[in-house]
């Protein structure tokens, strides 16, 4: 059962777009502002609505802890509130001043990505607010994006109707041309990535002036291209889908459509659930509440609806909250920072990764988000559990999927060095997995240090046995970017003489 808790109505102009964080509702219009509505009981905050753009705002985003708003415009700009104070923190603007029509923040929030009117996107790194690069990525307005999971790649869309996989280097990985005929509108990533051998994968929503809301499921196997594979194509809606996204847990697809209705799908069988029509104009953007079973719709006919999926009762009050809490299983810590992970989120943690044994170790300890994200050998060793690192490092990243590709990786490089085959491609690892991991998520990088010290003793190896490819070694690196491989020359050369005598070299 789908039933609506409230209906918005302070906009004075068409809804452009919607977003939750855990404690809060945010929407955007047409009418150049931002309203920022607190979900225990969808009262607008005092310091709303937010003024400081030029133009009507397009888009509109929470980081993954709740403590950022970031906004995108007409007038180019993207500017970072604070979700606290309504203060503006920062106003990032697009070099060419391009109108800009959708944003994305990493699920980390260590990147800001904004797609522009002239066919550009461009990437800031969001703690220290510069701008990494700006490269064109469709010869067609980009108007939808979104980061895969792991936050190391992003999805864009264009109205061409293409979508297209790139790294943050913004290089190209697959393009899905025609994915939309007539032009892509949304799309969007489950918050889950898989993980099944030597495969990756993810699913994501797209939706188009087709009228069609599309699951694909993008995945790379080890040495083989990415690939995007058609799961379901959702032909409910009669008119062009303007929005989409997923739930929290991945297991339903929410679709907003010019034919003034709302389709819930089962996203994992592609079925239609719910189809609700309250707004009397074209439904433009869809979001779900990470938090709680809520959706909430935005319309050109000014208006939001909060919707509930669950058994129709509307109260918002805490004990309320509390006792739908209980019936479900709720994202909880796993939506927040690691940094801000209590005692209990960090005890919880383990037991979902199997790392119960842990428990009263840490526990004992008063270990917490701060203290778990500061984790090495020495401090584990101290605790004395030292041979559990590379479990927890492992269960850590299960956010960031780098290391995945960082041992896949480095394992087909070291079967090629050992067996006298040139690598086509080394530095394509450090780029998939850096030393220094987003400190959102962070088993630091000393977690991965023995692997690195491996790593480093086979391109000393491969410089022997291919010494003309200069452009693979590490003599070929740059220094500023050997980041976490420098200083470590003695233990390389005792690597050496075992690696050298590797069964197999």
């Amino acid at each position: 059962m789908v039933s609506i808790i409230c209906t918005l109505r302070h906009h004075t102009d068409e809804l452009s777009c919607c977003a939750f964080s855990p404690s809060l509702l945010a929407t955007c219009s047409v009418d150049k502002t931002l309203r920022v509505y607190n979900t225990a009981d969808f009262s607008e905050l005092p310091y709303s609505p937010l003024s400081g753009h030029g133009y009507g705002v397009h888009c509109c985003r929470f980081s993954s802890c709740g403590s950022h708003l970031l906004s995108c415009s007409t007038d180019g700009s993207v500017i970072v509130w604070s979700s606290d104070t309504g203060e503006a923190t920062a106003v990032l603007q697009h070099p060419g001043r391009s109108p800009l029509r959708v944003c994305a923040l990493a699920p980390d929030s260590s990147l800001l990505l904004a797609g522009a009117c002239d066919g550009t996107v461009a990437l800031w790194d969001f703690p220290s607010k510069t701008l990494r690069r700006c490269s064109a990525v469709s010869e067609a307005s980009v108007v939808a994006c979104c980061f895969s999971p792991c936050g190391q790649f992003f999805v864009t869309g264009c109205t061409h109707g293409d979508l297209k996989l790139w790294d943050v280097d913004v290089s190209l990985l697959h393009a899905e041309k025609d994915a939309h005929d007539l032009g892509v509108t949304c799309c969007s990533s489950a918050p889950q990535f898989r993980v099944d051998g030597c495969c990756v994968e993810f699913r994501l929503a797209s939706c188009g002036q087709d009228s069609q809301l599309k699951i694909w499921i993008v995945s790379q196997r080890e040495g083989a291209a990415y690939a995007m594979k058609l799961l379901h194509t959702l032909t409910s809606h009669s008119a062009p889908v303007l929005s989409c996204a997923f739930s929290p847990d991945g297991d339903l697809v929410v679709s907003g459509s010019v034919d003034k209705s709302v389709a819930i799908y089962d996203a994992n069988l592609g079925t239609l659930l719910h189809t609700l029509k309250e707004h009397n104009r074209y439904v433009t953007t869809v979001a779900l509440s990470p938090s709680m079973p809520w959706i909430a719709t935005g319309s050109m006919d000014r208006t939001v609806n909060v919707w509930r999926i669950g058994d129709g009762d509307s109260r918002t009050a805490p004990e309320s909250r509390q006792t739908l809490c209980q019936g479900r299983k709720l994202p909880g810590h796993s939506r927040l920072l690691v940094a801000d992970w209590s005692e209990e989120d960090v005890q919880t943690w383990l037991c979902e990764e199997g790392l119960e044994e842990l428990v009263c170790n840490f526990k004992a300890n008063n270990i917490d988000g701060p203290e778990l994200s500061q984790l090495n050998k020495e401090t584990a060793a101290e605790l004395g559990i030292g041979s559990k690192l590379f479990a927890i490092a492992t269960a850590g990243l299960r956010c960031c999927i780098c290391l995945f590709y960082f041992k896949t990786q480095v394992q087909h490089f070291q079967d090629r060095v050992h067996g006298d085959k040139e690598p086509e491609c080394l530095w394509c690892v450090l780029e998939c997995c850096p030393p220094s991991i987003s400190a959102s998520y962070c088993m630091k990088e000393c977690i991965c240090e023995d692997l690195f010290s491996l790593f480093e003793a086979d391109c000393a190896l491969m410089d022997k046995k291919f010494p003309h490819n200069t452009s693979l070694g590490l003599r070929g690196r740059p220094p500023e970017e050997n980041r976490g491989l420098e200083g470590r020359a003695e233990r390389s050369e005792a690597l050496m003489s075992s690696v050298s005598n590797h069964p197999e070299s």
